[in-house]
């Protein structure tokens, strides 16, 4: 715990953070962690308040990491916090929560999108029909670990910083697989049939060595490029070219962790043009080169 609260961020785009900074309660640590995600630790010691959180635009996962055991949401009686409970607050939630005596917490921020590829990848669904669930007061020993890895993480530093991205990221695929739930009375319109949507999928990590081009894909999919491009960023959340390069992204990240392989060999693998086009597109992305990345995440 440090002993002087962190300065708090001068521009933070999540309202459960903004709704926090404007309580009693006291910021222990913050981090951006890459990728529109960012955490929080925080404090509070109050006799009894009420925070408000209104549909905020973005997913939160809370941890409880010490009190809490008067603290509940409104509309559930008797159902109190404790240390190592869990719960998870989706986009368009609406929430009323009775804040009592002392509370420390781990505060997780992401937006919908993060479920956008791990949808279609890990669950074969379209992302426009997967959210999290609202659930309040919950145990799962995979997201404690994980939250567990996170905090015990330092969060200062480029190589410290990659390995928070990295447990943050495997939270958001336990929390795809464990706590995503299918919207209710959602009625999908236009876009792909799920087979299709697969046999494109397959196709692109299929062929990611090669050059995939629109009109490919159209031929795979027996449809003018026109209605494909169009019909592609309905089910997969993205254009062909965005869906594409982050499965290049991936799969790039997925070798350098468990491959020892030539980073030429992991360029070529990936359909990167050159050595120098994959350090730069990988640089971008994840804001180190793929020999660091590599000595940094690998087991």
């Amino acid at each position: 715990m440090l002993s002087h609260p962190a300065p708090r961020p001068s521009s933070v785009a999540h309202a459960v953070f903004d709704t926090m900074c404007g309580t009693d309660a006291t910021l222990e640590r913050f981090v951006w962690l890459g990728d529109g995600m960012a955490a929080a630790i925080w404090q509070r010691d109050t006799r009894e308040a009420l925070t408000v959180y209104d549909r905020p635009g973005h997913h939160t996962l809370s941890c409880y990491l010490g009190g809490g055991y008067r603290t509940e949401r409104s509309g559930m009686h008797r159902q109190y916090g404790a240390p190592l409970r869990l719960c998870t607050l989706p986009d368009d939630h609406e929430s009323e929560w009775v804040v009592r005596d002392h509370l420390r917490l781990l505060h997780v921020y992401f937006m919908p999108e993060h479920f956008t590829r791990r949808a279609v990848v890990e669950l074969d669904r379209e992302p426009r029909e997967i959210t999290l669930a609202d659930r309040t007061y919950f145990e799962s020993p995979a997201l404690l670990r994980l939250c567990q890895s996170l905090i015990a993480t330092p969060w200062e530093g480029a190589d410290h910083l990659l390995r928070a991205n990295e447990i943050t990221h495997d939270a958001l695929s336990e929390l795809l697989r464990s706590q995503g739930v299918l919207r209710r009375e959602l009625r999908l319109k236009g876009g792909l049939a799920p087979l299709l949507r697969r046999r494109l999928a397959d196709y692109i990590d299929a062929n990611l060595a090669q050059p995939i081009t629109l009109g490919t894909l159209a031929q795979v999919a027996c449809l003018s490029e026109f209605h494909l491009a169009r019909m592609f960023r309905v089910s997969f959340g993205m254009p062909p070219s965005a869906w594409i390069a982050g499965r290049r992204l991936e799969q790039a990240r997925t070798l350098l962790k468990t491959t020892t392989l030539p980073l030429q060999q992991v360029a070529d693998l990936c359909g990167y043009a050159d050595l120098s086009h994959f350090g730069h597109r990988f640089r971008a992305a994840t804001g180190t080169s793929p020999r660091r990345f590599r000595q940094v995440v690998a087991p």
